[in-house]
């Protein structure tokens, strides 16, 4: 797809999520509305592929519904559909149930007994974004004996245990406790765990390029709009050396989201450079989210914090993401670890994609 056709579906989904402002759901909750137009403009399993039950193309497509999803702040898992439940559950060939979905890690949080052809699971999966609402949970898992596998749970396998991130949406612990049925659970290759690792980060990554986005655009416009001492905020000069920090940090997050996806695309997630794009993109996210919160609010003053304004949908987002799927030091972390074990032959070419 061109850079001509993202920016068209960028702006078809920007006019659906949009049309559905202003029923946003209470904190908690989610929009059966705004899922059923999104499902029926078939762009909820956007770069599943079609023999899994999705609408194909690719992961700059999924990227740019995502970070449309993410600039309007919109009340659906979207992303965990797509990007981590259906993308997980379509590697170990397992039918993608219809409805929303969502992912997670268990190989920490679940005991996993794999005997007599069956599996038990028993734990607790914390903070399952969307967990509550989901018609399906993928979950990887791993046996005693180091077989690595991924479940489908649905509704009736799991016990939800409602929590909220910062931003009000859904976080929520799952209590386990089953032994699901054979054609719901495959074996998958050693590594699948870290790929959704990899992909939860880039995803919020995604997420967090829209919602700067939105809290530039709601900041240039009041700059223009409110007037203070007879003119525009906009005319100050140490407001415009504000705005004009707030605008290069939304860049710079989307410069990095943008380069972790187009990696990814290419040589998928678990490839060497392309995990370290999406380390780097997280950090740079998670960094510069604190930076673009913290100049919108300044800018717009009290208002800004009101349940009113739309700002705060756009900043407590940015605050919440960022933590979420490692925050700066987790990936940074990651980035040494990789920089070093790729010693002083190799990190020049892990870096800047030489040869």
């Amino acid at each position: 797809m061109s850079e001509d056709e993202l920016r068209l579906l960028s702006a078809t989904c920007a006019e659906i999520f949009a049309a559905h402002d202003d029923g946003r759901p209470p904190a908690g909750a989610w929009d059966p509305e705004l899922w059923k137009a999104l499902k029926e403009s078939g762009l909820t399993l956007v770069s599943v592929p079609e023999k899994s039950g999705g609408s194909g193309g690719t992961l700059h497509e999924a990227a740019a519904i995502i970070g449309a999803a993410g600039e309007h702040a919109a009340s659906v898992p979207l992303g965990e559909t797509a990007l981590l439940g259906a993308w997980l559950l379509a590697e170990g060939g397992l039918p993608v149930p219809a409805g929303p979905l969502t992912a997670a890690d268990g190989t920490g949080a679940l005991t996993a007994r794999h005997t007599a052809g069956r599996w038990q699971l028993r734990g607790r999966l914390p903070r399952v974004p969307w967990g509550r609402h989901a018609a399906g949970v993928a979950v990887v898992v791993v046996s005693e004996d180091g077989e690595q596998a991924v479940v489908l749970l649905r509704p009736q396998d799991v016990t939800p245990l409602p929590g909220l991130n910062s931003a009000g949406e859904p976080r929520d612990d799952l209590s386990v406790d089953t032994r699901p049925e054979p054609d719901l659970v495959a074996s998958v290759p050693p590594g699948t765990a870290d790929r959704l690792r990899l992909r939860q980060a880039l995803l919020r990554t995604v997420l967090i390029a829209g919602a700067a986005e939105r809290a530039l655009a709601l900041t240039l416009s009041y700059t223009t709009e409110r007037e203070q001492f007879g003119r525009a905020l906009g005319r100050f000069q140490a407001v415009q050396q504000q705005v004009a920090e707030l605008a290069a940090e939304a860049a710079a997050i989307r410069a990095a989201a943008d380069a972790a996806v187009a990696l990814c695309d290419a040589e998928d997630v678990a490839d060497e450079r392309a995990a370290v794009a999406v380390a780097a993109a997280k950090v740079q996210a998670g960094r510069g989210a604190g930076v673009v919160a913290r100049i919108a609010h300044q800018v717009h003053g009290a208002i800004g914090f009101t349940d009113e304004h739309p700002l705060r949908l756009a900043t407590t987002r940015l605050w919440a993401w960022r933590d979420e799927a490692g925050d700066e030091a987790y990936w940074a972390t990651e980035i040494g670890g990789r920089a070093l074990a790729a010693g002083a032959s190799g990190i020049w070419p892990l870096i800047t994609e030489a040869e």
